[in-house]
């Protein structure tokens, strides 16, 4: 009779882990296409949340254009046809320009850590909130994959040299940047870069950290990378449906946002070094040209930057805001005069 009843009990424990284990399933799509590092390491992540909250909580992470395009996921999570994103932010800046602002201050952060404690303790993650709350979302957490580089297929030694460049560039701030330097941006997805870059459509791109563009055969359709980058580091956000979020426990909402502030550690970390081993590589090579500005050029850049940043909170109520918490956070912490 113990044997017995040891292993219906042994049974029955199984049969309610295999129940609790499938608590919450949700389908994240991801702005990066399979095979590109960040989408690796996002894969990563959601290993990560199955692992620590003992399976409870299940992602399935898709690339880019899987379910939606990469610019439609907002909608597709409010609509219940995604549960949630890893994205830039600033894909949603024609909506409202604050995503713009918020997502890519172009010339603020010299720094992944600045940006991060932004979020968690200068009022950023409040700020992200209030923002895609009305669009039916929860912002769980901010990542990036770092200060960027930029691809580029003719030689750019400074900011004169953008004028009239026909580049990829995100929508929002990013692309107003860009046009007020003098370049011609237009707004592609990732997936499109490389086809653009090889058929002469762009002469250039801002994409990812160099390391990124290698894995992706960027540098082999556009040879003159600027290194280190001088404009971008995208703040990408993980976001869910809000309803799925709010019916969450609250051990398990801990979980998650903690998943994402581990991720967020381990992706700059890790791309940081691979992109000291991709520089190395290129230089190795003789068949690439790695550009690095000068200080006064990346001044010059930075100030064509921060001009904009008020034109951008002109244009809608959030927009201000944004602006007043950034400005206001960077003059607190001595980074803007």
């Amino acid at each position: 009779m113990t044997k017995y009843a040891t292993l219906a009990f042994a049974a029955l424990t199984t049969a309610a882990t295999g129940a609790w284990a499938q608590e919450h399933t949700f389908r994240f799509q991801s702005s990066d296409p399979a095979g590109n590092p960040n989408f690796i390491l996002q894969q990563t992540w959601a290993e990560d949340v199955a692992e620590r909250t003992d399976g409870r909580v299940e992602i399935e992470l898709l690339p880019v254009e899987s379910i939606v395009a990469h610019n439609e996921t907002q909608d597709a999570i409010a609509a219940g046809i995604l549960d949630g994103h890893i994205t830039d932010t600033s894909y949603f800046a024609g909506k409202d320009p604050a995503f713009g602002l918020i997502a890519n201050p172009v010339g603020a952060w010299s720094d992944p850590q600045e940006m991060f404690t932004f979020m968690q303790e200068g009022g950023g993650k409040e700020l992200m909130n209030e923002l895609v709350q009305p669009y039916g979302l929860h912002f769980i957490g901010a990542t990036t994959p770092g200060l960027e580089a930029f691809v580029s297929d003719v030689p750019l030694e400074g900011v004169d040299d953008l004028q009239g460049l026909k580049m990829r560039a995100p929508e929002g701030l990013v692309q107003q940047v860009f046009a007020a330097a003098g370049a011609a941006p237009v707004n592609l997805p990732g997936s499109e870069v490389f086809t653009s870059l090889d058929k002469g459509v762009i002469d250039a791109a801002d994409y990812s950290v160099f390391s990124t563009n290698q894995a992706q055969g960027l540098h082999d359709v556009a040879r003159h990378p600027v290194y280190p980058g001088f404009h971008s580091m995208p703040l990408v956000e993980i976001s869910m449906n809000k309803e799925k979020w709010d019916a969450l426990p609250d051990d398990l909402k801990q979980a998650l946002e903690a998943s994402v502030q581990d991720f967020a550690q381990r992706q700059v970390a890790a791309l940081e070094e691979a992109d000291q081993a991709a520089v190395a590589e290129a230089e190795a090579s003789g068949e690439i040209t790695i550009h690095d500005w000068p200080a006064e050029e990346r001044a010059r850049f930075r100030e064509i930057a921060t001009g904009e940043w008020q034109t951008v909170a002109e244009r809608s109520e959030n927009a201000q805001k944004v602006y007043d918490t950034l400005t206001g956070y960077l003059r607190d912490q001595g980074l803007m005069n």
